[in-house]
């Protein structure tokens, strides 16, 4: 496949950017088959997962997989060369069916949770699916879905600043208005959240930092080099959104999010071959852990953890016992560990795991009785852990969570065009692309979430 087709719409920029460009819309929309709808709707509503609008799922309400999906079904034909391509990737919902197979007839089957579950792997191959038929196989020019993406984030986080006006305005009615929209609200101090705070589309204000630095920021690592304006734009998107979303004060994991991922970008960004570039790189390193230090210092969630350990924030432990107690139920039912107790089964662990886990908490000095209060109040439909690492291994195991690495790392590896073979896949910012989604993960257990889709996709167009 040859990039310079991939990219054919992002080379020559010609003479539009900086005035309205309705017509070059228009000509796309009439030059393109009538389903390409479907692909640019799911883009426009990338940022949209957490309101009431969408497929419910624990912590997650997204609309762009289901749109994928209809698209990919639209264009069934490509979708079969797609599938082949990405054979691995497409066999693991299978594979994860076969290793469920253990824990269902051991534990039982919760059909609604197990539903979930498995359409959020669909969800991860109808991403796949779109944009390697969209971007791979038919070669749709990147330049009108790139600028509707762009401006979606920017009414993403429009929204975010009337929330937070409505919020220190008190301005009743608006409050209301996000806090009936959101399916977990923040907005509203009554909030069991947390609230008081703007929440943009978002399921939670913590998936600000994987949108930006999942998304965002990659697509702007594409652009560099293939066009300097449009990668321009994304980086004056990340970096308001960013700065905004912090002075807004609109969680405390984008101020970590923020500097982890301006300490990849620096490296993305510095040949470290050249003496004078790396010994820039070596300030900006030391630039951005003394910003980290300061947001440290100035956050006062996270002034709290530095001063009192884990228990500083009731978030930041929460999530350690959410991942805790499946972790520890794996250990209460040794087998379990190499194949999971099924999918849509994370609560027979949580409930499995939960003594040990509160065991363990009160050992070292912590109040295990969180992790008990945590698997009481849950159940099946409700439960969840943050962390996509511990919802693969209690759901798959161990087995599961190693095919789900060897079928994306093959997936992206695959080469389809000889401009990739010349230059191979593994570069420096692949493989730094992959250290931020692999961190990006810890955080976040939502497995249809593009930005793994993304870099199996585009890891091989990376030019060096």
């Amino acid at each position: 496949m040859n990039q310079a087709c991939i990219y054919n719409d992002t080379i020559d920029v010609g003479n539009h950017h900086g005035r309205p460009q309705y017509r070059p819309f228009l000509r796309f929309l009439t030059t393109q088959e009538r389903n390409v709808i479907w692909l640019l709707l799911a883009i426009a509503f990338l940022p949209v997962d957490g309101t009431t609008l969408g497929l419910y799922a624990p912590f997650w309400s997204p609309i762009s997989p289901a749109l994928f999906a209809a698209y990919c079904l639209c264009n069934w034909r490509q979708l079969r060369i797609v599938v082949n391509r990405y054979l691995p990737m497409f066999l693991l919902p299978v594979a994860c069916i076969i290793l469920s197979i253990p824990g269902w007839l051991k534990f039982g089957i919760h059909l609604n949770a197990a539903f979930m579950s498995i359409t959020g792997l669909l969800g991860v191959l109808a991403t796949l699916g779109a944009i390697a038929i969209a971007f791979g196989i038919k070669r749709i020019p990147w330049r009108t879905p790139l600028r509707i993406l762009i401006a979606a984030y920017w009414v993403s986080f429009a929204v975010g600043v009337v929330q937070w006006l409505s919020i220190h305005l008190h301005f009743k009615p608006l409050i209301n208005y996000f806090s009936h929209l959101m399916y977990r609200q923040y907005i509203n101090e009554s909030s069991v959240w947390g609230g008081g705070r703007p929440q943009f589309l978002f399921a939670e204000p913590s998936y600000i930092g994987m949108h930006l630095f999942g998304i965002l920021l990659p697509l702007m690592w594409l652009m560099r080099g293939r066009d300097r304006i449009y990668a321009k734009r994304l980086r004056n998107l990340i970096v308001v959104y960013a700065i905004g979303s912090v002075l807004m004060q609109a969680g405390t994991r984008i101020v970590l999010d923020s500097v982890v991922a301006l300490l990849v970008a620096i490296i993305v960004h510095n040949s470290w071959c050249d003496k004078k570039q790396r010994v820039r790189g070596i300030a900006q390193l030391l630039g951005a852990v003394m910003l980290g230090l300061l947001g440290v210092l100035a956050d006062s969630r996270l002034s709290s953890i530095a001063e009192n350990g884990a228990e500083g924030d009731g978030s930041f432990f929460a999530r350690i016992y959410q991942s805790l107690d499946p972790i520890c139920g794996l250990l209460a039912h040794p087998w379990t560990v190499l194949t999971g107790y099924g999918s849509g089964n994370i609560i027979n662990a949580v409930w499995a795991g939960a003594k040990h886990a509160e065991r363990l908490l009160n050992g070292l000095g912590m109040n295990g009785s969180a992790a008990v209060g945590f698997a009481t109040g849950m159940n099946a439909d409700t439960v969840w852990t943050m962390c996509a690492y511990t919802s693969v291994v209690a759901e798959y195991g161990l087995i599961g969570l190693v095919l789900l690495v060897i079928a994306s790392i093959v997936s992206m590896t695959r080469v389809f065009d000889t401009a990739s073979a010349e230059h191979g896949v593994w570069g420096k910012t692949v493989i730094c692309w992959l250290v931020l989604i692999v961190y990006l993960y810890i955080q976040c257990e939502n497995y249809a979430f593009a930005a793994l889709p993304l870099f199996i996709f585009a890891a091989s167009k990376l030019r060096k």
